[in-house]
C-alpha cells in the first residue's frame, strides 16, 4: 500500500520558491550515490544555481517540473519534461532528473511521478520520451517496468559522485 502523497505540476513562481527544497534533494540524492551530473561532495550553491536554471526553464515554457509531496507536505521527489527542443522534435522530450529522497524511496513515488509524467506529456502533444539512466541501476528496472523500451548502453559515458565511471542505457516510450 502506497503512503498518502500528492504528485504536482510546479509552475515558474512555485519553482523559484522551492529551490531550496530542491536543492536539498538533489544534494540527498548524490551524497547517495545517484548519477545525476553533479560530483560528490556538491556545494550548496551549485545545487541552487542549477534549481535556479530549471524555474527559469519552467517560466520560459522550455520544461515541466513535476514535484511530489509527502503526507506532511515536505518535497520528497521531482521529475522534468525537457520540452524545449530543435524545431524538428516538436512531437519529442526529454526526461531528465527523477529524483527521490534516500528516506521516501521505495514507496511508489518514482512510479507516480512517471506516471504523471506520461499524462503531462500528452497535455502537451508529446508523442515521443527519451532518457537515460546509470547501467544497472534501480532506476532502469523502473522504467521497464513503466513500459519503456531500451535502445541501447555506453559504457564509461558518465562519472558516478565518486569518480568511478558508470554506463548509461538509453531509453524512449511511445505515448
Amino acid at each position: 500500500m502506497t503512503e498518502p502523497m500528492t504528485i504536482r505540476r510546479v509552475g515558474a513562481n512555485e519553482a523559484a520558491a522551492c529551490v531550496e527544497e530542491l536543492a536539498d534533494l538533489l544534494i540527498d540524492c548524490v551524497e547517495g550515490g545517484a548519477s545525476v551530473s553533479f560530483m560528490w561532495p556538491l556545494p550548496r550553491e551549485r545545487a541552487l544555481a542549477f534549481w535556479r536554471d530549471v524555474a527559469e526553464g519552467v517560466a520560459r515554457g522550455e520544461r515541466v517540473l513535476l514535484v511530489a509531496d509527502d503526507a506532511d507536505g515536505r518535497l520528497v521527489g521531482t521529475v522534468q519534461l525537457i520540452t524545449g527542443l530543435p524545431d524538428n522534435q516538436p512531437h519529442r522530450a526529454d526526461v531528465a532528473k527523477m529524483l527521490v529522497h534516500r528516506r521516501a524511496r521505495r514507496r511508489g513515488i518514482a512510479q507516480r511521478l512517471m506516471a504523471a509524467l506520461d499524462d503531462e506529456a500528452r497535455a502537451e502533444e508529446k508523442t515521443v520520451l527519451v532518457l537515460d539512466t546509470v547501467t544497472g541501476g534501480d532506476a532502469e528496472r523502473l522504467y521497464q517496468r513503466a513500459g519503456w523500451q531500451r535502445v541501447g548502453e555506453v559504457p564509461k559515458y558518465a562519472l558516478m559522485p565518486n569518480g568511478d565511471f558508470c554506463g548509461t542505457t538509453f531509453f524512449y516510450k511511445h505515448l
